[in-house]
């Protein structure tokens, strides 16, 4: 029987994101995301106690995870960004740690790619990566809101709905992943206005490739009166302002018959009843 084909909303324009990071290369990237990311990375692996051999290295943008896994282990693919696919090209069984930094948030169908990755992992292999989620941002897209409903009427959409700690966990668990855990890592930066923060983001080739995005460039009025909104809110008393970037970690493993498994229904040795009467004594 033929596989059903994929029902996954299209959100993304991952050729416009492929043509975008490489600007970004060529202008000079800002990797301090990505810097950070990768050393918390490598961090977590090291504080892993297994060993791990064959690594996959999902989407992430640029080299930024050489160094840190250089020499640790005896592959690493990389597997660079396609823009007309999201199969990840790996065999069943074929890995013991998957990482990916700062990509997963351009994905359209998370949840097929988290199944693909289940499936490349061996028993007791570990998935571990980082993406923007929660806050990221907060601070420009309330001042672009506020500005376009002020000076055009309506708002257009600019970034994508960001996953939280909970959907990433069901993800997970849905993609038939074991052991879930999710953290956040909040990194604030300051710039000296909304313009800089934008061309940081340039840089980082992080702009807008929604599909449905607005196609005619943003009206000069508006980007002042974005700008103006955005110090007026997000100041600190010296005048620079405040950007908010939530780094979601997950990590999650292959099922293995080693691992810790929740108690069945019924299975106590102690009902919780009892245990709140002998606190009241």
């Amino acid at each position: 029987m033929a596989e059903p084909a994929n029902t996954a909303p299209v959100l993304f324009d991952r050729a416009l994101l492929r043509a975008r990071q490489a600007r970004a290369r060529k202008q000079g990237e800002a990797t301090f995301l990505l810097d950070r990311v990768a050393e918390d990375m490598a961090d977590r692996i090291a504080a892993v106690r297994r060993d791990f051999s064959d690594v996959a290295d999902i989407w992430t943008p640029g080299d930024v995870l050489r160094a840190p896994l250089a020499g640790r282990f005896r592959s690493i693919a990389r597997i660079g960004l396609d823009p007309a696919s999201e199969v990840v090209p790996l065999q069943p069984g074929s890995i013991d740690l998957a990482v990916s930094a700062l990509a997963f948030q351009f994905v359209n169908d998370l949840p097929g790619v988290l199944a693909q990755i289940r499936r490349a992992l061996r028993p007791d292999g570990l998935l571990l990566a980082a993406l923007p989620g929660g806050d990221t941002l907060t601070e420009l897209r309330q001042s672009f809101a506020a500005a376009e409903a002020e000076c055009e009427g309506g708002v257009s959409p600019r970034v994508a709905p960001l996953a939280d700690l909970r959907d990433i966990g069901h993800l997970l668990q849905r993609a038939g992943l074991a052991l879930p855990v999710t953290d956040v890592d909040r990194v604030v930066a300051r710039y000296d206005n909304a313009f800089a923060l934008m061309h940081d983001l340039r840089r980082m080739g992080a702009t807008n490739v929604l599909i449905e995005r607005r196609h005619v460039p943003t009206r000069r009025a508006t980007m002042l009166r974005m700008a103006q909104i955005y110090g007026e809110r997000f100041a600190d008393p010296d005048g620079r302002i405040r950007a908010t970037f939530d780094i979601v970690w997950l990590s999650a493993w292959a099922p293995h018959e080693s691992q810790q498994k929740p108690l069945r229904p019924g299975s106590a040795k102690a009902s919780l009843e009892a245990a709140v009467k002998g606190r009241k004594k």
